[in-house]
């Protein structure tokens, strides 16, 4: 099933709906029923596919990103290493990002996303049969910020730093797709999320054993080696095998 949210116009109130071939139905919600309201596909304008009151990163999930960060030379991550995006951060797809004013080395992460469709509470049971389904990410990063600053909060939580979509694939297998980003058509990263060092059922064990995770919320699940800088005028893309679609974002602005 694909789940989109969207709008006809700027001025339309945001909705969700479900596609089929070349017409999108309305929903009551991501997991309700259809209105009998349906518009063509092509007048849809695509939101983010999620409303999230947090977004919980996994750090360090591919060998190959520890290693092209330097890490390598310690242990293995024994637990999921987190950190937090606000709701300020998400953008939605074909979103144009302001090169940030307070950084020189602004980096794209692209991501395997997990929306959650239904509340996870501490000691839920086998918590990933909550999930909605999966879209892509991209964990916008100021890099020389998130050396230098005290925490990663301005590195990693500005306002648009966390991209979304274009939609939702409820029929991913979170442990058997690929990751790719491309940078104006030159592809940077690959990652099979089947060498995830978390795969996403623990993560989301690991995460809910101590923080609900509320109807929304997205749990982005590490970026694979390839990371890198991105300048204005240049456009982002990050598929995910079984998504249909890649998320595209633009760089704008005149730079640091």
């Amino acid at each position: 099933m694909r789940l989109i949210r969207f709008n006809v116009d700027e001025s339309h109130e945001a909705l969700w709906g479900e596609v089929e071939g070349e017409r999108v139905f309305v929903m009551t919600s991501p997991r309700g029923s259809r209105t009998g309201d349906s518009f063509p596909m092509a007048s849809a304008r695509l939101l983010a596919p999620a409303t999230p009151s947090k977004i919980i990163c996994v750090g360090r999930n591919y060998f190959g990103h520890i290693r092209e960060m330097g890490n390598d030379k310690e242990p293995l991550p024994e637990e999921p290493g987190l950190f937090l995006k606000g709701p300020n951060s998400v953008a939605g797809p074909f979103s144009e990002i302001p090169y940030p004013h307070f950084t020189n080395e602004f980096h794209y992460e692209g991501e395997l996303a997990v929306v959650i469709g239904k509340k996870i509470l501490p000691g839920t049971v086998r918590p990933i049969e909550n999930v909605l389904g999966y879209t892509a990410g991209i964990d916008l990063t100021a890099r020389d910020r998130q050396r230098g600053d005290l925490q990663w909060t301005r590195a990693k939580s500005a306002d648009a730093f966390c991209p979304l979509g274009p939609w939702i694939e409820t029929g991913i297998d979170p442990d058997r797709t690929v990751v790719r980003t491309f940078v104006n058509g030159v592809q940077r990263q690959e990652g099979r999320t089947e060498d995830m060092i978390f795969p996403v059922s623990v993560i989301l064990e690991y995460i809910s054993a101590f923080m609900t995770l509320e109807e929304g919320d997205v749990v982005l699940t590490g970026t694979p080696e390839g990371v890198g800088e991105i300048f204005p005028g240049d456009r982002v893309e990050v598929t995910v095998d079984g998504l249909g679609a890649p998320l595209v974002m633009y760089v704008s602005g005149e730079g640091a």
